[in-house]
């Protein structure tokens, strides 16, 4: 699988399925998920961001790559502390493997640790790839294989990862993330929804590649789950520049500042958002920053809610989203989340 990752930084276990698929816009892949397509079925038409837009990322990435450096410290030493110096990082693509190319850098410098890195494909609803699975633990022990990621939302990959690992005995299900608003990661660097600079770019953040993809007239028995190349963006892209910027901060101090106990937790306030708002499917609820980035980038969002219309430190990006797609914002008091997307179902909008 190509990318513009380095290539001694991480093993990407994806087949390249580029020119096999066209990607479709938004707005057609939206029609087909509300009809019963499944997401992964189909891969999104990227653009490139407005200069605006453009910008709006700079700044959020001058402003938060010491936060993000000291949440992949903290990740690193809890995985070095659990897994030891044999550690194989899984990443899982795509918005983890930025994070896993970070950790294994982590580790390098601080420790002289040379922790392998592999990326693989986990797809709500499908499950994890298991000829990835079969290939990493030819080569590693399965109590050695630590699974890393962004972010958590709902914690539906949580789910995914503990229902997936049923069917290879000793891999540990539990999985490390930056940032853990949902309460669910066995691993965090904060357990605050704090603002991860990749999360605002698609794929010119993440090695040129796709979000991952599984239809089985492509993936055959024998495929690792495909991904698609997005060449023609080379010139704008920002992968290592991104990572780069973050490792320049390791060994700088900061203290995240962890969320209070709250009145309910993460997923009774997401259900209650549903109930709130009219939402049958809980799977239209994008709760977190990240994920109401991914909504704004990636679906035809109904609105956003977001905790504050005054927080362009936290959410400039996000207003800056919302105003190019002309998606209405709406304050809400949002409690373990900064920012919560909300799809509906088109015949209702």
């Amino acid at each position: 699988m190509k990318s513009s990752y380095r290539q001694e930084e991480v093993t990407l276990l994806l087949k390249d399925i580029t020119g096999l698929v066209e990607p479709l816009e938004n707005e057609q892949r939206e029609v087909l998920i509300q009809s019963g397509v499944h997401y992964s079925e189909m891969l999104p038409r990227e653009h490139l961001p407005t200069p605006a837009y453009r910008q709006a990322f700079e700044a959020a990435l001058q402003r938060y790559a010491l936060p993000t450096a000291r949440a992949v410290e903290r990740l690193g030493d809890a995985i070095l502390a659990d897994k030891g110096e044999e550690a194989a990082l899984v990443s899982l693509a795509r918005a983890g493997t930025t994070v896993g190319v970070l950790l294994r850098r982590y580790l390098r410098r601080r420790y002289g640790v040379q922790a392998p890195h592999y990326t693989i494909s986990i797809i709500r609803g499908r499950g994890i790839d298991q000829n990835a699975m079969k290939t990493i633990l030819s080569r590693h022990p399965a109590d050695k294989v630590q699974f890393v990621d962004g972010w958590t939302g709902k914690g539906a990959i949580r789910r995914q990862l503990r229902e997936a690992m049923k069917d290879f005995p000793g891999v540990d299900d539990r999985v490390g993330v930056l940032s853990d608003p949902a309460f669910v990661a066995g691993f965090y660097g904060t357990r605050s929804d704090f603002l991860i600079p990749s999360s605002c770019l698609n794929s010119t953040v993440s090695g040129l590649i796709s979000r991952t993809f599984y239809r089985k007239d492509l993936i055959g028995p024998q495929d690792y789950h495909g991904a698609y190349y997005y060449g023609e963006f080379e010139a704008e892209d920002l992968t290592n520049r991104y990572l780069d910027t973050i490792e320049a901060h390791f060994g700088e101090s900061f203290s995240f500042v962890e969320p209070p106990p709250q009145s309910c937790t993460p997923m009774e306030e997401v259900q209650s958002i549903a109930e709130t708002c009219g939402i049958e499917d809980i799977n239209f609820v994008k709760p977190g920053i990240g994920e109401a980035t991914r909504v704004l980038l990636r679906r035809i969002p109904w609105k956003i809610l977001v905790h504050s219309l005054h927080d362009p430190e936290y959410l400039g990006h996000i207003y800056q989203l919302a105003e190019e797609k002309q998606i209405p914002l709406e304050v809400y008091p949002l409690q373990h989340y900064k920012a919560c997307g909300l799809i509906k179902k088109l015949a209702d909008v």
